[in-house]
């Protein structure tokens, strides 16, 4: 059963992996050995738990104990479960609280992404996409819009960060995802293999070379495609652009030549949606 603690203390050594430790310091161990992340707000919470992801603890607004978590809770078993008033735990966080509810969650094991390619369809490949916010819009994007899974490259920023998870809205627990490889020289070359060897043709989403508009017919009807988005700013690599099967754009009025990474994503996986 859980265990319902007042907080008294902001700077009750508890409650670090909510107020003072960093993400890189949670995901590599530095918690009591965990490798964390934060979940936030209650519906959040609730799909990280269906994963499932083991709670080790939680920080909620009182109302929450009777609320919207009190089933949760119960299911969460013997943890600590710290309560305080909305100010208290905006003055904790730094910030105010989504739904004020937060939980401190066990990492899942990583997938394999050979293993998440079999009987997918659809696929959306991320080369180098840094910004958290971006990394959540599009997993919503993928949740919503018939994406099977989502691979990386290493040097994507974590899909488990707590700004992508919020983005998100817990769909990075809905849609399997996985890193291409721990090696970031393996990309383009062996993740395109990967990709190739599963059986899936690629659409690079670039400006530059032959490009064929993202509703060309040539691409309706192919069994299996993997979407390929690149970094903010400077997009695809040429070595990934010039790999792929297809050299994909978005129509767009005169003047605009491009659209921000997550935008363009939604817009690919509804046009190319299996």
């Amino acid at each position: 059963m859980a265990e319902i603690i007042e907080i008294t203390a902001i700077d009750d050594p508890r409650l670090d992996v909510y107020a003072r430790l960093r993400e890189p310091a949670l995901k590599n161990g530095a918690e009591k050995g965990l490798h964390l992340f934060v979940a936030e707000s209650p519906n959040v919470i609730e799909r990280a738990m269906s994963y499932p992801c083991r709670p080790v603890s939680m920080l909620l607004e009182r109302r929450h104990l009777e609320g919207q978590l009190k089933e949760l809770i119960q299911k969460a078993g013997d943890i600590p479960v710290f309560t305080a008033p909305m100010e208290v735990l905006t003055e904790i966080t730094g910030f105010h609280l989504t739904r004020g509810a937060l939980a401190a969650m066990e990492r899942p094991p990583m997938k394999d992404p050979e293993a998440l390619l079999q009987g997918a369809r659809r696929v959306a490949v991320l080369e180098d996409v840094v910004n958290p916010t971006n990394i959540g819009a599009i997993f919503r994007s993928a949740a919503a819009l018939g994406i099977d899974a989502v691979l990386l490259t290493p040097h994507c920023c974590d899909p488990l960060c707590r700004r992508a998870i919020r983005v998100s809205m817990g769909t990075v627990f809905q849609v399997p995802w996985a890193y291409l490889s721990e090696e970031a020289s393996d990309w383009p070359e062996k993740g395109l293999s990967l990709l190739k060897s599963a059986g899936f043709l690629t659409a690079a989403m670039s400006l530059s070379g032959r490009t064929i508009p993202v509703d060309d017919p040539s691409l309706h009807g192919i069994e299996k495609l993997a979407v390929i988005l690149g970094t903010e700013g400077d997009g695809l690599s040429e070595k990934t652009v010039a790999d792929c099967d297809f050299n994909v754009i978005i129509p767009m009025r005169e003047g605009v030549d491009s659209l921000n990474v997550a935008a363009a994503g939604a817009v690919a996986f509804f046009a190319l949606r299996a």
